[in-house]
């Protein structure tokens, strides 16, 4: 089950523009912004309390991000939640009829494990569920 929102993601078409409203609120990126080629994203995190806040970026015109700032405005793009055993969430969310983007859960920030589900299943919302590296409760998720 859920165990908390990890983060949300916010579509930028650049790292540095997407981060003036966070850096007026007063919140610091934490830690160096990180390329996660996988997605072909490069991504800067701000934290607000347990939650995150993922700037995400097109690093190529091939990636998901840049289809949706194509379609879109910049904006939120989805929202991820923690859990602790993406497998048995995926076989028990599949059971009940969800539909994800992928058939397996690929590689996420800082050592996660990541699966989207479809948006139409979300009820227009695209969900990310995160599993973080087992012991690592203070890690960051994508």
């Amino acid at each position: 089950m859920v165990q908390l929102l990890d983060h949300i993601g916010i579509a930028t078409p650049d790292l540095d523009t997407g981060s003036a409203p966070y850096l007026a609120l007063g919140l610091s990126p934490e830690g160096e912004d990180e390329l996660v080629e996988s997605q072909g994203v490069n991504v800067r995190v701000f934290r607000a309390g347990e939650t995150m806040v993922e700037l995400l970026a097109p690093m190529r015109a091939d990636s998901a991000i840049a289809r949706f700032l194509e379609k879109n405005r910049p904006g939120l793009h989805h929202t991820a939640y923690r859990v602790e055993d993406i497998d048995a969430e995926i076989a028990r969310l599949r059971a009940g009829g969800a539909t994800f983007l992928t058939e397996q859960p690929g590689p996420g920030l800082h050592g996660t494990r990541v699966i989207f589900l479809h948006p139409k299943w979300g009820a227009g919302t695209l969900i990310e569920l995160c599993e973080h590296p087992r012991g690592d409760h203070g890690a960051h998720g994508h």
